[in-house]
């Protein structure tokens, strides 16, 4: 804490020897702001945070075109739980400085926290565009991987699929994305010769990760090749104990007409995520037979 109260303190010593050596460039009113600014910082880093708000508003009273009081003020709204204003003030901030990066990756953590992901995904694809132009060199493929993640959970494979594939080709090896984009293709049933391909250069990289042996298990299962599936999920189910893998299991046991353990693998899937309705059809329909 004491850190931070020198370094504020610092900068308000920094930012008036600036004022004074431009010969007072800036007006009185800016200045006044400036100092009401400075004031909502220091009591934002001392905790105060209802002190700090009322010298943020009055900050921007005097000055309200500065895309970084805008930010801040946002920042200190937020730990202040007033979400709406906060939001006000990073759209605010968006307005008078477009390129930046900061307001959209907060917007999208506001956004995902409240379940608009269709908002969280294009805020996240502005910051992404906006650290791009700032530093082309810098295109960092994990941004591209969490993008395609918010766009798998709003079911927009096409967007997904675009996301992933920037991802694996700044980084050819990533096993994530490559075990997502060919786990995708899987569920959709289509392209399963990459497919197959994805997820065994995802295997390469962790072999004895339970969730990539799943997706060739289920690739199997796909390619009507049941036995295989068979094996291959039940070493994934001894690797991890995961809903879908069982469910998966309980589908392939039913394939090959064994009915007890595919009830048995069923209801284990049931049992470690006892929200799907899927599974509990599944076993009801069971009960004929």
């Amino acid at each position: 804490m004491l850190k931070d109260f020198i370094r504020v303190i610092l900068t308000a010593f920094l930012i008036a020897f600036a004022v004074r050596g431009d010969a007072l460039a800036l007006d009185k009113k800016a200045s006044l702001s400036l100092t009401h600014y400075i004031m909502a910082l220091l009591y934002d880093d001392l905790g105060e945070k209802d002190l700090a708000v009322k010298e943020y508003e009055e900050a921007l009273k005097l000055d309200n075109e500065t895309a970084l009081v805008h930010l801040n003020f946002a920042a200190t709204l937020i730990k202040n739980n007033e979400v709406n204003r906060a939001r006000d003030e990073l759209n605010y901030s968006v307005k008078l400085d477009p390129e930046a990066i900061e307001p959209h990756v907060i917007l999208t953590l506001l956004n995902f926290s409240q379940g608009k992901l269709d908002l969280a995904a294009k805020e996240y694809e502005t910051a992404l565009k906006n650290a791009t132009k700032l530093d082309p060199k810098n295109d960092n493929p994990e941004a591209h991987f969490y993008l395609g993640t918010v766009y798998a959970e709003l079911k927009n494979n096409v967007l997904l699929e675009k996301e992933l594939r920037k991802a694996i080709a700044l980084k050819p090896d990533y096993a994530e994305a490559l075990n997502f984009l060919g786990y995708t293709y899987v569920e959709d049933n289509k392209n399963l010769k990459e497919a197959e391909d994805l997820i065994r250069r995802a295997l390469k990289v962790d072999p004895d990760n339970g969730a990539y042996i799943d997706s060739l298990g289920w690739l199997y299962y796909r390619k009507g090749r049941f036995k295989e599936a068979r094996e291959t999920l039940k070493k994934a189910a001894s690797l991890m104990q995961d809903a879908v893998i069982f469910d998966h299991l309980g589908d392939v046991f039913f394939k090959i007409k064994d009915i007890n353990n595919a009830r048995l693998n069923w209801q284990e899937s049931l049992r470690l995520n006892p929200k799907q309705e899927n599974v509990k059809k599944k076993i009801e329909a069971l009960k004929n037979k």
